[in-house]
């Protein structure tokens, strides 16, 4: 437990109204959006500035409070769920756009800052930030740097990686430690900004982040494919794909999940649909012309029942809107559900889709599937009841079913949601024991107490 001496410390570095110890404050940070229990944080630390996040930090190591770095809490695989007797730190507050460079085309941000703000204020500018996880209106940009999180455009533009030049984070000590920069080359010293991404605050604790910016595209084409056949669907996936065509975005939805997004945001969705691909192209006018007539063909010559174009801008955001939605939509039909993101190579797509039907009739679960199709990574997305013992029973052991079929494909663990609590014992199976060992060597150098965001990733 946490001293009132030791309190005390906090509150006099970051100021009372930012130490919160009351129960109720403490429970609404207990959790994140994975379904897996709650966990009580001992306090929760709010500091508004790098000087008090360092001081917080440096407490927390100086003492062995086990400390867990949360922004909006979207995580999906239970990476922000504290550690018993620990505490949350909270860094919504440190929420400022430090630069945008127009002529270098990079910004620097604070770790607070949301998603989607950020890429409207580039996107004032002029420029574009392409990385839109789903929970992009809440998220904030250190948690996607922390999870490497991905989106719609990953399938062109990549995830959040791709776009982390530099930047600064405190250890475990409170030292300020520096790596990358704002130059499109740099190699001076270890990649430290690769290790931290993904490293989801196992590592360190992200005070600045730099973040590459790119020229908008020129033109877009937005289209609905629309599919009487889920094989058909998948096959013009890899046949796209394997055409040398690069779509900005490539979603499927199955039946399932159209007819739970179309009851929920009425978009005009065909409920007797198998499946849908959502296909954008962009870039030179020309360019996207000749792709989305040559992505038609390819529609075509898979059965596509009827193809969709939208007219405008606001029909194409009305169609995003629709995809962006489904995880809410399917969230409405029962109680619990679980997202899973396992990803197979972009050719197993197919694969895939018709094994999740086989897990789906061996465990009689109602299982939606959505995702990034061009990419691999598929949501399939299981609707039950936790409270239901049996039945969870059930899932859990579809869940070990799909890592399982992921993994045969030669895919893996999770696309973009992260390992976090959720993963952390499977993550053997994918990488072996030996590599196991090696990232936990590369902990216990860093955080040698073991303080920071513990049991997530390689386990206690």
């Amino acid at each position: 437990m946490i001293s009132g001496n030791l309190k005390k410390e906090f509150e006099n570095l970051l100021g009372e109204k930012n130490v919160m110890g009351d129960e109720v404050t403490r429970m609404n940070y207990a959790y994140d959006a994975a379904v897996l229990d709650p966990v009580m944080p001992a306090l929760v630390l709010r500091p508004d500035s790098s000087e008090q996040l360092g001081a917080a930090i440096r407490l927390c190591g100086e003492h062995g409070v086990p400390a867990t770095v949360r922004g909006a809490g979207t995580n999906l695989s239970g990476g922000t769920i504290p550690y018993k007797n620990g505490v949350v730190i909270l860094t919504n507050a440190m929420n400022k756009i430090i630069e945008i460079n127009e002529v270098d085309m990079y910004a620097i941000v604070q770790p607070g800052v949301v998603t989607a703000d950020f890429a409207a204020a580039v996107a004032a500018k002029g420029l574009f930030y392409p990385p839109d996880p789903g929970s992009m209106k809440v998220s904030t940009l250190a948690g996607n740097v922390a999870e490497n999180a991905g989106g719609l455009r990953g399938l062109k533009y990549g995830v959040t990686k791709d776009y982390v030049m530099g930047m600064d984070f405190f250890d475990v000590e409170g030292n300020l430690i520096k790596t990358g920069s704002k130059t499109v080359k740099g190699v001076t010293g270890f990649n430290v900004s690769g290790l931290m991404i993904a490293s989801e605050g196992c590592l360190g604790v992200f005070n600045e982040i730099t973040l590459k910016l790119i020229p908008p595209p020129r033109a877009s084409k937005c289209m609905m494919a629309i599919y009487d056949s889920v094989a058909e669907a998948t096959e013009s996936v890899a046949a796209i794909i394997a055409a040398k065509i690069v779509p900005c975005t490539l979603e499927f939805m199955d039946n399932f999940t159209i007819r739970a997004v179309e009851d929920y945001a009425k978009v005009g969705l065909p409920l007797d649909a198998k499946a849908l691909l959502l296909i954008e192209v962009d870039g030179h006018p020309a360019e996207v012309a000749d792709d989305a007539a040559k992505v038609e063909e390819i529609c075509k010559k898979y059965n596509a029942r009827d193809i969709h174009v939208a007219k405008d801008e606001a029909e194409k955001n009305k169609v995003w809107e629709a995809r962006r939605a489904a995880l809410s939509a399917l969230a409405k039909l029962k109680p619990t559900l679980v997202l899973e993101d396992a990803t197979v190579p972009r050719s197993k797509i197919p694969d895939m889709v018709s094994g999740l039907d086989v897990v789906a009739a061996k465990y009689g679960l109602s299982i939606g599937t959505f995702g990034h199709a061009g990419d691999g990574n598929l949501h399939p997305t299981i609707l039950c009841d936790r409270r239901d013992e049996k039945e969870w029973h059930k899932v859990e052991t579809a869940v070990k079913d799909i890592f399982d079929l992921a993994l045969g494909m030669g895919g893996t663990l999770s696309g973009e949601h992260g390992i976090g609590i959720a993963k952390a014992g499977f993550m053997a199976q994918e990488v072996g024991e030996q590599s196991l060992s090696y990232f936990r060597k590369i902990k216990k150098a860093v955080d040698p107490k073991g303080i920071l965001n513990p049991g997530k990733v390689i386990g206690d």
